[in-house]
């Protein structure tokens, strides 16, 4: 049986844009936002003409839809209805899905809010970031703590409590007391899951830009060190373990049973689609995988859409000159299943490692990991691989030093 497939709808609308942010979301008009969903909306009615093009394997089921951005909520009801029955005409919704909306505290309307429900959505992130407000304002945020507090007890009231929180360690103004501050503020709501990010700041971002020119707009003097963001980090980690949340990737943790569902698929490397701006999918194929990406360029990506011939997503990437569709073979994914795998704390299976590509590729890759196992980084013992706590603070040295191995 086909696994069901994740759906990801990216929408790049913000009220304002934070400073340390260069992804793909800007702000724009109502009028640009409607003829964003109207593309979308044909995008998705083509995607398995556009699959079957590439090879790729789109399952009829999804059981996962997550709308992130951007700021999702900032769409109108009418919108989101729109966007739903297209995914209706095109896939069978799984019995009991998880559909995540990701929202700025303050920016989710009560119109909204009731259509959302009507439509099936049961888990809201909320992009929290910090709760001081010194710390928010700085980087271009809109709410205040006590907006933070307020929406999460609205959504409550509703029936909602699958809820998560977005934290980031090394804000600007950022100390550990004030950090300690807002971990012991995320634990009080009794949230089941909270997210925590080391701050990166995107050179082309303005607040990248200005830390490059060693200016104090943005508050970029105000800038901690990223090894103090690392101590923060480990302090969230033992402070949630000690609430009961316990951790289970490198950024996410939760109460027990409430994983995000949606991003387990991206690192158990099960079918996911994307849709919309700089949207990513990975689907199965005959060969192994495939991987491709839309756009990051709105103009493109409204302008290469017509009624009467809408291209395929293959085709919009390469005229974008956007991620190229990549053809997954048996070593590609081979080292996608070690270092997505690796991301969770429960690690990799050797055994289900063994099972998919043999005894001679996985005793090919044993020395390397030997060797970051002998610097304190990796856990190996008979049946799993898994990182150390020191190993997740250093998680991108330990993939590239197993990588290289692995494609040697």
């Amino acid at each position: 049986m086909t696994t069901p497939a994740g759906v990801y709808i990216s929408v790049p609308f913000c009220k304002a844009k934070c400073t340390f942010c260069n992804f793909a979301s800007d702000a724009f008009g109502s009028g640009r936002m409607q003829g964003y969903v109207d593309r979308l909306c044909m995008e998705i009615r083509e995607s398995r003409p556009s699959a079957e093009k590439m090879s790729a394997i789109l399952p009829h089921q999804v059981d996962s839809i997550y709308f992130g951005g951007g700021t999702p909520s900032l769409l109108t009801p009418e919108q989101f209805r729109q966007i739903f029955e297209a995914l209706h005409d095109q896939f069978e919704v799984a019995r009991n899905p998880e559909i995540t909306l990701e929202c700025a505290p303050g920016q989710l309307a009560n119109d909204t809010l009731d259509e959302l429900l009507r439509q099936g959505m049961n888990r809201i992130s909320f992009g929290v970031q910090s709760f001081v407000d010194r710390e928010s304002s700085a980087v271009g945020r809109l709410h205040t703590a006590e907006q933070c507090i307020a929406e999460i007890a609205r959504v409550r009231s509703v029936g909602i409590e699958e809820i998560g929180l977005d934290l980031i360690a090394g804000l600007p103004h950022q100390t550990e007391q004030s950090w300690r501050y807002s971990l012991d503020q995320a634990i009080a709501t009794g949230v089941p899951h909270l997210s925590v990010y080391m701050l990166e700041v995107d050179e082309e971002s303005r607040l990248g830009k200005e830390i490059l020119a060693g200016g104090a707009r943005y508050h970029a003097s105000a800038v901690p060190s990223e090894d103090d963001a690392a101590v923060w980090y480990q302090i969230a980690c033992e402070a949630f373990d000690a609430a009961g949340i316990a951790q289970y990737e490198i950024s996410n943790f939760a109460r027990h049973g409430h994983a995000s569902r949606h991003n387990l698929k991206y690192w158990h490397r099960e079918p996911y689609i994307g849709f919309g701006l700089d949207a990513h999918s990975m689907l199965l194929s005959n060969e192994a995988a495939v991987r491709f990406a839309n756009t990051s360029d709105l103009d493109v990506y409204l302008n290469q859409t017509t009624t009467a011939n809408p291209p395929c997503l293959h085709q919009l990437a390469k005229l974008a000159n956007a991620n190229e569709v990549d053809i997954i073979g048996y070593t590609e994914a081979f080292e996608e299943s070690l270092f997505l795998g690796l991301r969770l704390n429960e690690g990799v299976s050797i055994e289900s490692l063994r099972q998919q590509f043999g005894e001679t590729m996985l005793q090919d890759t044993m020395e390397s990991l030997q060797e970051v196992h002998d610097a304190g980084l990796l856990e190996i013992d008979a049946e799993r691989i898994r990182l150390t706590p020191r190993g997740r603070m250093v998680s991108n040295e330990v993939f590239s030093r197993v990588l290289v191995s692995a494609a040697a």
